[in-house]
């Protein structure tokens, strides 16, 4: 008889991306992981694509899983755990990938004891490649935070950092995916005011950005001497850039960042 060993509450997409990790790296099967979702879509999708068992009852999870990752918004996160309370305890280490949500207002919603590891993922952990940071809760011993580790590296990176910087990882790499996509966006939108088909100015960001990323990923080099290496005085590229700089472009950065991570906080209030 199979035994599960790892349970998830939400079954949307950073739970499908940390499923499909765990599943593509060989960590374990699929029947020995269980997750709930009051979604009949979520719950197919996941019987379906990746053969995770799966059930609308949060409670069924819990009993039978040691390791419990908690992937709700953050805005149900106490209607979702709060009934369940007392099936936690020392015995169960709970990972949450809640944003905004402390690890102290997670212990002090479930039994004393609970052993917590609060994780921030990103959405690229779809396509395996994911950069995801965690910090321990009280009662966490190193053991759990390596296997929150280990689970969350089957689909990309992983840091460990001091709990007081994770509103600042998630306004980084929590919601950087966004602010690329909309770059991305706005560069084709740009290309089709310059006299590009909408098919053609789509092609070329998408495309130019992922070997853009590609050669970064891959390069020695950091991000401003690749920029320098494109960068040709008195050429197209430097007249853009400077267009950047004139218009503000770093404080527009600097002040997007600094509000995602001011969101964090509110929510874990």
């Amino acid at each position: 008889m199979t035994t599960i060993q790892l349970g998830f509450i939400g079954a949307g997409n950073m739970a499908e991306a940390l499923a499909r990790g765990i599943l593509r790296a060989g960590l374990m099967k699929p029947r020995e992981m269980f997750a709930a979702d009051p979604q009949e879509r979520r719950r197919t999708l996941f019987e379906r694509e990746l053969k995770v068992p799966t059930t609308a009852d949060n409670q069924a999870v819990v009993d039978q899983a040691p390791v419990v990752v908690i992937a709700v918004k953050p805005q149900v996160f106490e209607k979702a755990l709060a009934p369940l309370a007392g099936l936690f305890g020392p015995k169960k280490l709970l990972i949450s990938i809640c944003a905004g949500l402390s690890t102290r207002h997670i212990e002090e919603t479930v039994a004393a004891g609970t052993r917590v590891v609060r994780a921030m993922p990103n959405t690229p952990m779809l396509a395996g490649r994911g950069m995801s940071a965690v910090c321990a809760g009280a009662a966490a011993k190193p053991a759990d935070v390596a296997k929150a580790q280990r689970l969350l590296g089957a689909a990309g990176q992983v840091i460990r950092v001091p709990e007081d910087l994770m509103d600042a990882v998630t306004a980084v790499s929590g919601s950087g995916p966004a602010y690329f996509f909309y770059f991305t966006e706005l560069l084709a939108a740009a290309g089709v005011k310059v006299g590009l088909s909408e098919d053609d100015a789509r092609l070329l960001a998408r495309v130019t950005f992922e070997g853009a990323a590609k050669l970064l990923a891959e390069s020695a080099e950091g991000p401003a001497e690749l920029r320098r290496r494109v960068t040709s005085p008195g050429g197209t590229t430097e007249a853009a850039l400077k267009s950047f700089d004139a218009l503000g472009l770093a404080k527009i950065v600097d002040a997007a960042v600094a509000a995602a991570r001011d969101r964090g906080r509110e929510l874990g209030r």
